[in-house]
């Protein structure tokens, strides 16, 4: 059994998304949350701080033994994009000090293997993915949604590559 940590970061609010594949590659969800990282302060340094303390109790509440993360994309400015590094940067720092592996996957990949088209729209990715993990109509958050998503494109991907005999360099390249 494989424990998968997805993680969809960001400098307010990153989702974190845990899922558990078996051998024969079947995803069952275990958990989910968006960790709010705005403080008291509009102090950045501080909500980074929050982001590695909140993360390291997930790490030690549910031992994921893999962990997949969005990679960083332009949106809206340059600056938006330098500090959704920032927070990537604490989140695999995190998780890299516990010695996990770390692959990351692009936004678009994401959407692609979920939905099929690398130009979804949340509505369709969080759809998909209560599809997927068997949630029915439950509600999730999108931060959240988006972390089991990631988690979600690792499996599959894992899956591919073993199948195919592509397994090392295909996952050596997401690293």
């Amino acid at each position: 059994m494989t424990r998968i940590l997805g993680i969809d970061p960001g400098s307010q609010r990153t989702g974190v998304g845990i899922i558990d594949v078996d051998a024969a590659g079947r995803c069952a969800y275990v958990h989910c949350q968006a960790l709010n990282l705005l403080v008291d302060t509009e102090d950045f340094p501080a909500r980074l701080g929050k982001l590695v303390f909140d993360l390291e109790e997930v790490l030690e509440t549910w031992r994921p033994t893999v962990v997949a993360i969005e990679s960083v994309f332009m949106d809206k400015s340059a600056t938006s994009a330098l500090k959704l590094g920032h927070a990537r940067g604490a989140a695999i720092a995190t998780v890299v000090r516990r010695g996990l592996g770390v692959h990351e996957y692009a936004p678009r990949l994401i959407k692609q293997s979920l939905v099929g088209s690398g130009a979804a729209d949340k509505t369709q990715v969080q759809h998909m993915v209560r599809l997927l993990l068997a949630l029915g109509d439950r509600k999730l958050q999108a931060d959240a949604a988006d972390a089991l998503a990631v988690a979600l494109t690792h499996a599959h991907t894992s899956a591919t590559a073993g199948r195919t005999g592509l397994a090392s360099a295909l996952l050596r390249r997401r690293r």
